[in-house]
């Protein structure tokens, strides 16, 4: 409402507020730390301490101040630490802005003072004093409001300022308090004030209500919680603590699918239950073995997956060759399909580490729409792991094969027994004779473990075990079992395995694409070749990891986007080659022959050195050679002498020299018969001072008649001839059937010389021998 023309103004410097406004009679404190309101203070002070406050609105982005705000006195000020001031602030009128003076370093205006239009009458006093109630009851409502509050409102007679002073004391915005301090007529000032007193009544009403709820939820909850605590102690002193359980247990055995024989079994032990204290220790025995026999899936099983399409498509996209072996689990799914009740075959994967026998399980599983189930046997030396303990033990325990099937839920999974071939035995029993009965397929449909002593069917189980060698196995263990054998890798499968496997997993695993990084064939064939040495593929994956990380790291860094692999780049990510080609190298010299050995972690190359030294005709050994191993050093020597002049060598090159005969890799045993014609070679390029052919290396035994026998391996020896860059291989004849196991790529690359005599192999490896004395 306007006032009349002719009011005086007077100057004042305005200090504006954003959280707080300042009513006429009432005290407020604020905290002042601008630089230009503590100057507009501090000039204030030192007049008549009056300033007018007014709020400030946010309009389109822009700050601007209302144009009615409050003169006040300034009553006290403080300095504070954070160099701030302190005010306590009353208010005296109501003032209107007319004219602002100037912006900096504060603003000052001209402002004109605002009377209250008063009308005392019946309704006004109707107004006062439910605005009074009102308040008490806000009052009531909020505990943290000082209670002195209603005998304040109490002793205001002047309803403008009681409406201010209420006001100033509850709960709501700027705006809305804006609102009261500009309305001028009371009567209408306590209308609003009304209005707002009521929904804040509305408000804490319906909080409280709400509190209220929750904490007579609460108070339920509790309640029921200690009267359940009550009721459990009173049961456990009559005895009858588990009579909720018996009857649950009862439910359950009901509601379970339990063969007849498992279910009265199960009935008897609940009767035995019922009628046990629930203190005595065998309450508890019982009654987890009445949880073991609910929980296991004695009917429970997955449908196979009998599209043998779809079945190969999977295995095809898991692993790279290894077509045996999937040609035989598509056969058992064949004969799944036309025979749905034959039972799971036993499997038997052999090789050497590295080579994928554990993850093809996994895709075994996959493929045949089968849940996988795998526990380790390496190191595990109590039959009880197997077969359970008995319940008379404390801390009894079913063995890991019903553990197992628990775990998975169904009677049916793929279960694989990893490192079979590192069982152990000792005082408590031998986990392999344990394993007889759950490998036999003619046994194990009534298999019987210790704890349960109920029979179990696992008939349908598809066991399948992984082992790195055969000798460790029992006979009786490894007859029970198909065995396959997965050879290590050529350097042509290493390379499609990396780029369709390895490389992608790495890439997902280290947060890189295609695009951050990419390998040349030639940076992955280097990397096979002289960063690792081995028949699988776990290092050539820890290799192509570390340059990962490298990339990886580059990327993080912003300092590259995009890498590709070459050649001359693995020194800076790998550093320099771990294995370089020394065949040529090492067999410079007289006396020194290439053989090749088996080793359960693959093939290997092994050199033979030979040397003689003036001596009392001794033969030195070393290099941690074997019994047997000793033994074909011996009939070599024994040989070479009984034929020492049809092989151009002096008769009597033994009677004053000692021979030594080492195999270098001196703190690794080896033994066997195979290096018997490696043993032989390397004497004979020793007294004949001939070199051996560095691309040719051999493996067989020999015998004291100049035969050459057959031995095992072949195929690993083979790919680490292929492995190490040997061109020819001199193998025993009769070994000639090993060759269809032998990769394609391998016996693309390699010449073999299949031979019967040492004669035959030595005219390969010396093919210019001229006979030649030669004097002591």
């Amino acid at each position: 409402m306007e006032q009349p023309e002719g009011k005086e103004l007077r100057e004042y410097p305005v200090l504006p507020v954003t959280e707080t406004l300042l009513f006429p009679h009432m005290v407020i404190p604020l905290v002042i730390s601008e630089p230009g309101l503590i100057k507009l203070v501090e000039e204030a002070i030192a007049g008549d301490r009056t300033i007018v406050v007014v709020g400030v609105r946010e309009e389109e982005g822009k700050r601007e101040f209302y144009e009615i705000g409050t003169a006040g006195l300034i009553l006290r000020m403080a300095r504070t630490a954070e160099e701030s001031i302190r005010l306590i602030i009353q208010g005296i009128s109501r003032v209107r802005i007319r004219e602002v003076l100037s912006h900096e370093p504060y603003i000052r205006a001209k402002a004109e003072i605002l009377e209250d239009i008063v009308e005392r009458d019946l309704e006004t006093e109707a107004l006062m004093s439910n605005v009074r109630n009102q308040f008490v009851r806000i009052l009531d409502l909020s505990p943290q409001m000082p209670s002195e509050l209603k005998t304040l409102a109490a002793n205001i007679d002047d309803p403008g300022v009681l409406a201010d002073m209420v006001v100033s004391n509850v709960n709501i915005t700027l705006a809305e308090r804006q609102e009261i301090l500009e309305t001028l007529e009371v009567k209408k000032r306590l209308e609003k004030t009304l209005h707002i007193l009521t929904r804040q009544v509305e408000i804490l009403e319906l909080g409280q209500k709400i509190q209220a709820q929750v904490r007579d939820q609460m108070e339920k909850s509790q309640r029921e919680y200690y009267l359940r605590e009550q009721l459990r102690v009173i049961q456990k002193e009559l005895g009858e603590a588990e009579a909720a359980e018996i009857e649950e247990l009862k439910k359950k055995i009901e509601e379970a699918d339990l063969p007849d024989q498992v279910r009265k079994e199960a009935e008897r032990e609940l009767r035995r239950l019922s009628r046990m204290h629930p203190s005595s220790a065998e309450y508890t025995v019982v009654r987890n073995y009445l949880d073991w026999l609910l929980d296991l899936p004695w009917r429970k099983s997955t449908e196979d997956r009998l599209d043998l399409k779809e079945a190969q498509a999977i295995l095809d996209a898991d692993h790279y060759d290894l077509e045996k072996v999937k040609n035989r689990i598509l056969e058992h799914l064949a004969v799944r399909k036309l025979k749905p009740d034959t039972k799971g075959p036993i499997l038997c994967f052999v090789g050497p580490p590295g080579v994928g026998k554990t993850s093809l399980g996994r895709s075994i599983a996959r493929a045949m729409g089968r849940k996988f189930l795998r526990i380790s046997l390496g190191g595990v030396r109590d039959e009880a792991e197997i077969r359970g303990h008995r319940r008379t033990y404390v801390g009894a325990m079913p063995g890991r094969i019903i553990q197992g099937l628990r775990r998975v839920g169904v009677n049916n999974p793929v279960f694989m027994l990893d490192e079979i071939d590192k069982l152990g035995a000792d005082f408590r029993g031998d986990p392999a004779s344990a394993l007889l009965e759950v490998l036999d397929p003619e046994q194990n449909a009534t298999f019987s473990d210790h704890y349960l002593e109920i029979e179990f069917d696992l008939s349908q189980v598809m066991f399948i075990a992984t082992a790195n060698v055969l000798d460790t196995i029992p006979g009786p263990l490894l007859d029970r079992m198909e065995v396959i054998e997965i050879p290590g890798y050529t350097e042509e499968d290493k390379l499609h395995i990396a780029k369709r496997y390895l490389i992608p997993r790495q890439l997902e695993a280290h947060g890189l694409t295609t695009k951050n990084l990419r390998f040349t064939n030639g940076a992955l064939t280097h990397i096979i070749r002289q960063y690792t040495r081995e028949a699988g593929l776990r290092n050539l994956e820890r290799q192509i990891a570390a340059i990962c990380r490298a990339v990886a790291k580059e990327v993080a860094l912003g300092e590259a986007d995009s890498v590709t692999i070459r050649v001359n780049d693995l020194d800076r990510y790998l550093g320099p080659p771990k294995y370089l080609p020394e065949v040529a190298e090492r067999t410079k010299i007289p006396g020194v022959a290439v053989g090749l050995a088996w080793t359960p972690f693959g093939g290997e190359i092994l050199f033979v050195e030979a040397t003689r030294m003036k001596g009392q005709r001794r033969l030195i050994l070393t290099g941690k050679l074997g019994e047997v191993m000793r033994e074909s050093a011996e009939a070599a020597l024994s040989y070479i002498r009984s034929k020492a002049s049809e092989l151009g060598i002096p008769e009597d090159f033994f009677d004053h020299h000692d021979i030594h005969i080492h195999v270098p890799a001196g703190a690794i045993p080896k033994d066997g018969p195979s290096a018997g014609i490696t043993i032989l070679v390397a004497l004979v390029s020793l007294l004949t001072d001939r070199t051996v052919r560095h691309d040719v290396a051999m493996t067989g035994e020999i015998t004291l008649r100049g035969l050459i026998l057959p031995v095992g391996g072949i195929k690993e020896k083979v790919l680490a001839a292929l492995r190490a860059g040997i061109k020819e291989v001199i193998l025993p004849k009769r070994n000639q059937k090993d060759l269809e196991e032998i990769p394609k790529e391998a016996r693309e690359k390699i010449k073999f010389h299949l031979v019967s005599r040492v004669e035959e192999a030595l005219a390969i490896i010396f093919p210019r021998r001229r006979r030649r004395k030669k004097s002591n």
